[in-house]
């Protein structure tokens, strides 16, 4: 897994790209738990070259929602693949996390909050 840091509009975004498995979700983790730290007013997850996300993964990215929380953090999710969108909808985080379909649109919501 690797994970290219760029800012834009005011927003940190997170390219990820590979599979987030129960082998590199630790280093994702340590990437995220450092942003929470920082207390990284508005993060994006781009999701665009990640073709799997186990359990956790998933629970990496609800741990990283809910410390962002803790501070009134802005965080998104977008360009999820069709396998990570139906991991993330079989388990009903749809319902928890703001997900994009593209990062332009991601950004423009992030923004503007």
């Amino acid at each position: 897994m690797e994970v290219v840091e760029k800012n834009e509009k005011q927003v940190l975004v997170l390219s990820v790209k590979g599979e987030i498995d129960l082998h590199v979700s630790p280093t994702l983790r340590a990437a995220l738990q450092a942003k929470a730290r920082a207390k990284t007013p508005r993060l994006l997850l781009n999701l665009a070259e990640v073709a799997y996300i186990d359990s956790s993964g998933l629970a990496t990215l609800i741990e990283y929602y809910q410390s962002a929380r803790a501070f009134q953090g802005k965080f998104a999710l977008c360009s999820l693949t069709l396998s990570v969108r139906s991991s993330i909808e079989l388990v009903r985080l749809t319902e928890v996390f703001s997900i994009f379909p593209t990062e332009a649109a991601a950004l423009q919501a992030l923004s503007a909050s």
